[in-house]
């Protein structure tokens, strides 16, 4: 059975991003996630959840230690390159999402075993994208990268979100997973404050479930595609702060040939200070909008047309429409659509231009808010082991109220790089605006940039390094309104795993992360050292 990815960074969504909640009625997402929390603490008390989990686990370990046969390691050698030829793609077949990466080559096997050691990707399998800001977790690709949607810059709906992709596989007509994984963590500043920090150890209890049918892997024909993942964070001395996290992901797609038609629903529902994510739950991305243990529910709608005009020319229609809702706070809502028309330049080469526009509901103080973008964007797919995706232009945001018209460049660039089997290396940049959840009156100009490197070594032992930097700088969206605050924020993350069976996995983690304001109630640095297991069914 294929093997899923191991969740990350829903820890990683941050507040104040530009989605609205109705003020002429209840918003239901939020007794929602309060009942949910409620049940799970009734279901299983915090004791009884760490006493069963860390048995589980022992359990699990001393199996696989008496399963997994002793066997030599090969001499170190410099790995084999995969073919840089891609696979051959038909005129029918719908662009990718940038969500989906490019294939790797499969491990071989050890000597002594029976069967061959999945690779990298198959032993630990993230999220697939590591640009779109939509969440298509699907698996490898070998053509063009597509053009991901307008995002924010939080868990699963950002170009933040860097990882591994899945390894290709046959299309099966029904296709199911599951992973669980377990971590041990000590934090030094679980509140994320600038003085008087408090540290505590907490367990991590995430279970992931994939369901589909038809192709949810490639995708050029019909799909239907969910993944669920509770997550639940239990503290030592401070119980007060236990949170249960929940990510879901629905989507489909539907193939007539010339017409493609895609749909997703996302939905986020998160109690603690970290942004997680389906592709890293360590919680890389900390929201440094509240920079607090904060609640937020978010909720993005995403659908897609292609239509194929001619041989080389197609038009894509895009509809977003995004909720963040911040309880007791800001909570916004967008609404956004685009056409793009996009020229088959050469054979690996896409380039589109085209405009999007939308609307912005804020809550109060803060103005509602029109805006226009106008974009290049580009698909270039150097080789099997290489591909870029890049979009650039410029958004016109007006304010209902006395403020002038904001101007600012907007931007996406992601890079997918396997060097050599065994080894890649993913890179994202951009640039957008959202509102603030926590600052009156104002929204703030976010640009970052993240990159995540995995190298494996001796088939067994996966090394991983991740970094990332970002900047978020605030401006009024009202006259007369004073806005200084300026954050930089950044963090590092270096990893080691080892496959001990083809289902059991282990390893450590090291997490720091830092944000320097020019306010400094808002600036903090935060040390996590972790342990973690992943089973996978």
């Amino acid at each position: 059975m294929t093997a899923l990815w191991r969740p990350p960074n829903l820890a990683a969504m941050r507040p104040g991003y530009a989605l609205y909640n109705h003020r002429f009625a209840p918003f239901s997402a939020r007794s929602a996630a309060t009942t949910a929390a409620e049940i799970a603490h009734l279901i299983a008390g915090r004791t009884s959840a760490l006493v069963a989990a860390m048995f589980f686990a022992v359990v699990l370990a001393a199996q696989a230690q008496e399963s997994v046969e002793e066997a030599a390691l090969p001499a170190w050698s410099e790995p084999t390159l995969p073919s840089s030829e891609p696979a051959p793609s038909t005129q029918a077949a719908p662009l990718p999402s940038a969500l989906e990466s490019l294939p790797s080559t499969s491990a071989e096997p050890l000597p002594s075993s029976s069967a061959p050691l999945p690779t990298s990707e198959e032993a630990f399998p993230p999220s697939s994208d590591p640009w779109s800001s939509s969440t298509n977790y699907t698996t490898a690709q070998t053509s063009v990268i597509g053009s991901p949607a307008a995002g924010g810059p939080y868990g699963g709906f950002s170009t933040k979100n860097i990882a591994l992709g899945e390894p290709t596989s046959q299309p099966r007509r029904f296709y199911y997973g599951l992973l669980f994984t377990v971590r041990g963590v000590w934090d030094d500043n679980i509140f994320l404050t600038h003085t008087h920090k408090t540290s505590d150890y907490y367990f991590a209890i995430e279970p992931q479930l994939t369901l589909g049918f038809g192709d949810i892997q490639g995708r050029s024909r019909s799909y239907l595609r969910l993944d669920y993942m509770p997550s639940g964070l239990l503290y030592v001395d401070h119980s007060d702060e236990d949170a249960f996290n929940q990510l879901i992901h629905l989507e489909g797609g539907y193939s007539t040939g010339r017409l493609r038609l895609s749909l997703s629903q996302d939905v986020v529902l998160l109690q603690s200070a970290n942004l997680n994510s389906f592709i890293d739950t360590t919680g890389l991305w900390a929201n440094t909008d509240a920079n607090a243990p904060t609640r937020m529910n978010i909720f993005n709608t995403r659908a897609r047309a292609e239509y194929d005009l001619t041989g080389k020319l197609y038009l894509q229609g895009e509809f977003d429409s995004y909720t963040y809702f911040y309880p007791n706070n800001i909570s916004d809502y967008t609404v956004s659509g685009g056409l793009y028309l996009y020229y088959k330049w050469l054979p690996k080469v896409s380039v589109g231009v085209g405009g999007t526009f939308g609307y912005n509901w804020v809550d109060d103080p803060t103005p509602n808010q029109s805006f226009e973008q106008v974009n290049l964007r580009l698909n270039y797919e150097v080789t099997a082991k290489l591909g870029l995706y890049a979009s650039g232009g410029v958004e016109f945001r007006q304010f209902n109220g006395n403020r002038n018209t904001y101007d600012t460049p907007v931007f996406e660039v992601g890079l997918t790089y396997y060097p050599f089997d065994g080894s890649t290396f993913t890179l994202a940049a951009g640039r957008r605006i959202y509102n603030s959840g926590f600052e009156p009156d104002q929204d703030f100009a976010n640009t970052y940039v993240v990159g995540r490197f995995q190298q494996r070594l001796f088939h067994r032992l996966y090394f991983g390094l991740a970094g990332g930097y970002e900047n978020a700088d605030y401006f009024a969206a009202k006259d007369n309104i004073d806005a200084p605050r300026n954050d930089n924020y950044w963090f590092i993350e270096p990893s080691l795993d080892v496959l001990i069976t083809r289902w059991l996995s282990a390893g450590v983690y090291y997490l720091h992360r830092e944000d320097s304001s020019n306010v400094d109630f808002f600036s903090f640095d935060d040390n996590q050292v972790g342990v973690r297991a992943t089973v996978r069914f």
